[in-house]
């Protein structure tokens, strides 16, 4: 759903970036349930997958950085108020794509 609303280019950037967001926790939610483990909180992400290297093995590090780029770097400046900007747009779905790949779902 979320994935399908990010990629809906009826929607606003600012819409898409946050929708791209809550598809790529929920991608990495479903990998990590996979092996009983969840991450509860967005907060926790990075902390579970260092805690939790069997779920992405040597890409984990790869993975909990694209998730931080888009909530810490990308969101904040496109939700909040920023420059609205297709450049961040592109970004979070390079991002989001990366991690995808990751995740071996196809394209």
């Amino acid at each position: 759903m979320f994935k399908h609303d990010a990629e809906n280019e009826i929607n606003s950037i600012p819409t898409r970036i946050e929708a791209y967001f809550n598809a790529l926790f929920h991608l990495i939610e479903s990998k990590a349930a996979e092996l009983g483990i969840h991450l509860e909180k967005l907060q926790k992400v990075r902390l579970i997958l260092e805690n939790n290297q069997e779920i992405f093995g040597e890409n984990t590090e790869k993975v909990w950085r694209s998730f931080q780029e888009i909530e810490n770097q990308i969101r904040p400046g496109q939700i909040y108020g920023g420059a609205i900007d297709g450049k961040k747009l592109r970004r979070t779905q390079e991002l989001f794509r990366f991690v995808e790949a990751i995740c071996g779902v196809p394209e």
